[in-house]
């Protein structure tokens, strides 16, 4: 039975997989969305907002209204809607960003001393050691305070989470291409006079995706709860540009006033989060042989 075919026979990947279609889809359309509601997520309506109770939107559900699908922001009277699909855009941004750097640097690390020599293995293990044993969040806290405000955030964070966080791919890409070496069409490669860059490209690369693809997927909601952590402590994404996580900040003093500001991004945070868990668990269980196996 083909890999495809059984991914879709798999009922926690194929919901997992439409969900976090769909969040992609609004997070790549969010200009256009946001454009046929009529509303942007940089506009301020003071006159939707009831002064006298500190700035709670006036009206249902937090200001819910035609013009206004999701309602309105406490304090501002900014469009909720606009909001929320835009900081679809920034999170998952980040967090696929920072994925794809993490990925590529651990495949070029762990490989390398997967097929290097003696003296080789043990520099870049050591180096991935050392990686792995760094407070990366302290460390992301720090480099991040210091950076200028004017730097582009969203890229600034997925190069910060990225080069702190290759380690743990790095380390199973080393496992698997000590493994991957011992196999007899390795050998085979090797004694047909491939170099190691051949024999990296072509022999050992395909037998990675596996696994790789596996640890990727599991990585990428790793990386927005990261995200949304940093942004919730004030130093991820600047305003007046929105993420799930800078949005949870603010709603930390307005979830009596005004519930649906927390539940929105919170709600959405966990969806996503729960959608690329459950494609995760799906692909490891068809393409892991022993998952298969058992």
């Amino acid at each position: 039975m083909s890999v495809w075919r059984r991914l879709t026979r798999d009922r926690g990947f194929v919901v997992g997989a439409a969900i976090a279609l769909a969040m992609v889809l609004v997070a790549v359309a969010a200009p256009l969305l946001t454009a046929l509601a009529g509303q942007d997520y940089t506009t301020y309506h003071d006159d939707l907002l009831d002064s006298a109770r500190g700035g709670v939107p006036l009206g249902p559900l937090g200001g819910v209204s035609a013009e206004h699908w999701l309602g309105v922001e406490p304090a501002t009277g900014r469009d909720l809607f606009a909001r929320v699909v835009h900081g679809a855009r920034v999170s998952l941004g980040v967090a696929v960003g920072a994925t794809v750097l993490q990925v590529l640097l651990g495949l070029l690390v762990g490989t390398a001393a997967g097929l290097g020599g003696r003296y080789a293995d043990a520099a870049l293990s050591r180096l991935i050691d050392l990686v792995l044993a760094v407070p990366s969040l302290v460390l992301a806290i720090s480099l991040l305070a210091i950076v200028p405000a004017d730097w582009p955030r969203p890229a600034l964070l997925a190069a910060v989470i990225a080069v702190l966080g290759w380690g743990g791919t790095a380390r199973i890409t080393r496992g698997e291409t000590l493994t991957l070496r011992t196999r007899d069409y390795v050998a085979a490669a090797r004694l047909s006079g491939a170099g190691r860059f051949r024999v990296a490209r072509r022999e050992i690369l395909p037998g990675l995706a596996a696994p790789v693809l596996t640890y990727a997927a599991l990585l990428l909601p790793a990386t927005m709860v990261v995200e949304a952590g940093l942004s919730f402590l004030g130093i991820g994404v600047r305003p007046p540009t929105p993420s799930w996580g800078q949005m949870l900040s603010s709603a930390t003093t307005w979830f009596r006033a005004d519930p649906m500001y927390v539940l929105l991004p919170g709600g959405l945070l966990f969806l996503t989060l729960l959608a690329f868990v459950l494609v995760a668990n799906g692909l490891r269980r068809v393409l892991d042989p022993r998952q298969s196996a058992g």
